[in-house]
């Protein structure tokens, strides 16, 4: 689904379905979603099973809907932190802290399923790609408008890519002992501290 077509179906949603649609976003944050059935997410969210399947005809699609939702407004949430922003350090550095700051919110539990469901973890993966094209764009403004100093700039915006997917599959995670969010902080300042100017 194109995240057209997801606004257009979450914008059909009656206004119970879309504070349920939220519960559940906040639910399997806490907890994680796989091991849930259907019948136990009605009894939390005190809600019928009819009133899921109307969400989601299946437990897992009903995961991935819930996990779209999450990081469609974690996208929007972190756009808007840098909405109007010009200089291309405050745009990095904006960006990665809200990065870190939407995926502080998942438990353990949550990043572990996804990682485990591939509907899911294609969701996180195309997130992923997303943002590390936003910050290839801003480092290239920054080079452009010499903010950042233009050594090796491309490279490093490839470099950037690259440890955002390390990121997004666990690897980097798993090596340093650390979770997403504060991954995504400390490729803020690794990328702002090696893209400045020299005095």
């Amino acid at each position: 689904m194109s995240p057209v077509d997801a606004r257009i179906a979450t914008n059909r949603l009656t206004a119970r379905q879309r504070t349920l649609l939220g519960q559940l976003v906040d639910l399997f944050l806490a907890e994680g979603f796989a091991a849930f059935t259907l019948d136990d997410l009605a009894a939390r969210l005190r809600c019928s099973k009819s009133t899921l399947y109307a969400l989601a005809p299946s437990k897992e699609q009903l995961a991935v809907r819930v996990v779209g939702h999450f990081f469609k407004g974690a996208t929007e949430q972190v756009e808007a932190r840098i909405e109007g922003v010009a200089d291309a350090r405050e745009l990095i550095g904006g960006y990665l802290a809200g990065v870190a700051d939407c995926l502080s919110l998942a438990s353990p539990a949550f990043m572990r399923d996804i990682a485990e469901f591939a509907p899911a973890r294609q969701t996180y993966e195309r997130n992923s790609r997303a943002a590390a094209d936003r910050i290839r764009a801003f480092i290239a403004k920054g080079v452009e408008d010499g903010t950042f100093r233009d050594v090796r700039a491309g490279l490093i915006a490839e470099m950037a890519g690259l440890l955002i997917e390390s990121i997004q599959t666990g690897v980097l995670g798993t090596r340093a002992g650390v979770g997403d969010a504060e991954a995504f902080t400390a490729l803020s300042e690794l990328l702002l501290d090696g893209l400045a100017l020299r005095a």
